[in-house]
């Protein structure tokens, strides 16, 4: 019970930390929603950011959870953080170059090519996110919440501090003030501001990183390296389908709904704002997760883990339960929080509130794969779910619109879920309290 405590405590911390982070990056929701001119300039936001979770997901290539798997089992801690650090730091340089190199392509896949100032600000904030990946890994395996905090919070109001800045005061004072026009042009789009905030968001949270960074040593393990490489290399595919199922259903709205492509843009921006309002689970999900991954690892070896895991989801989905029905059955309060334009996709709000809560349930699930090493289950799993979610999405948005996103994330999340304890009580069965 000791051991539940402790995960308890330290996801309160994380918790408290990722609410508090995540509202006020939140914020930013009614605020743009009420601010932009043009509802379709949400939605270009809304495919930036489908995007970006890809390439992290490539850019980090499962190394988070390979450094909590093989830390949590070794004695030389130093050289398993340096050994990634420095993979990671190499890798980030090649792939950013080759982004580089096919911005146009990445525009047109979100069909935002004649924007290249917000694909090249995107791609800066792929690479730099990705180089404080390990760093805040290492806070988190050393248990140290309030750092993990501090940074967090101090990059996010950096970003609602310069997004005001650029979309309320520029326009307002950009003729009266000659300094302004230094560095604000009223002809850009807004969105290229709102991204350059989270640039310099990402940029800030490197700096106060600056300490965990310089404790990486000149030391690069090869053998090492292979064995986190062919740990690690399954998660990619398992990330990979998160963020489809996850994001990528509105790039999905971009390619096949029908009509034109402002409206199409529009839709993508009244799907992404509903989908904030899912923000109660998504937050305590998202915590849990921060502190249970290399919780579990740290228990692995303690006496009867599985009685314990079994323990704790059982808190946990109670928990996700209470959520679900304080924001279902508050829609009519909860919907003031984005603008009234993004008003006609309330509907989708508990479709995706409990999709949220199969993907609580599969994180938890997940524990099995990773603590017998055999993540590639975690891929196939991911695979079935991403090939739902894409094929639903084929099939419905052109009929259905956004609805069909939503009962295509559910349907995704459920499949997984499904599976994985299928195959979890086959190979590490664990008692959960049906």
């Amino acid at each position: 019970m000791s051991s539940i405590k402790k995960l308890a405590g330290d996801t309160l911390w994380y918790g408290g930390s990722t609410i508090a982070a995540r509202f006020l990056n939140y914020l930013l929701t009614p605020y743009l929603t009420l601010n932009l001119q043009n509802v379709s300039d949400y939605g270009k936001i809304g495919l930036i950011y489908s995007l970006i979770p890809i390439f992290n997901v490539i850019f980090t290539y499962g190394f988070e959870t390979a450094y909590f798997r093989f830390a949590s089992s070794k004695e030389q801690n130093d050289n398993i953080y340096s050994t990634a650090a420095i993979s990671l730091f190499v890798s980030t340089i090649l792939f950013t170059i080759v982004l580089w190199l096919n911005q146009h392509l990445l525009g047109q896949s979100i069909g935002l090519e004649a924007f290249p100032d917000i694909i090249k600000l995107m791609i800066l904030i792929i690479a730099i996110d990705t180089l404080s990946a390990i760093p805040f890994a290492k806070l988190r395996q050393s248990s140290r919440p309030i750092k993990y905090a501090l940074v967090k919070i101090s990059g996010i109001i950096a970003n609602i501090l310069v997004t005001w800045f650029y979309i309320s005061y520029c326009p307002k004072h950009y003729i009266t003030n000659d300094w302004i026009s230094l560095i604000y042009d009223p002809t850009v789009n807004p969105v290229t501001y709102v991204v350059l905030a989270n640039l310099i968001q990402s940029i800030i949270t490197l700096l106060f990183l600056s300490a965990e960074i310089f404790q990486i040593k000149f030391a690069f393990n090869t053998k090492l390296w292979r064995q986190m490489m062919w740990y690690a290399m399954p998660l990619i595919l398992v990330g990979m389908g998160g963020v489809i199922n996850d994001t990528m259903n509105r790039i999905m709205i971009r390619w096949w709904l029908p009509g034109t492509e402002e409206f199409r843009e529009a839709q993508v921006g009244i799907f992404n704002a509903c989908a904030k309002l899912a923000i109660l689970i998504t937050l305590f999900v998202q915590a849990f997760k921060m502190s249970a991954e290399p919780f579990f690892f740290k228990q692995a070896d303690a006496s009867n883990p599985q009685k314990m895991y079994a323990r704790i989801m059982k808190f946990f989905i109670i928990i996700l339960s209470v959520m679900f029905l304080v924001v279902s059955l508050y829609i009519p309060i909860w919907k003031y929080f984005i603008g009234p334009r993004y008003w006609e996709g309330l509907g989708v709000v508990p479709i995706l509130l409990m999709a949220n809560i199969f993907l609580g349930i599969y994180y938890n699930l997940t524990v099995w794969y990773k603590l017998s090493n055999k993540t590639i289950y975690g891929a196939y799993i991911t695979l079935v779910g991403s090939a739902l979610s894409v094929g639903l999405n084929y099939i419905f948005i052109p009929k259905y619109g956004i609805t069909a996103c939503a009962w295509g994330t559910l349907a995704a999340y459920g499949s997984m879920l499904l599976l994985s304890n299928f195959y979890g009580q086959k190979y590490y069965r664990i008692p959960y309290a049906w």
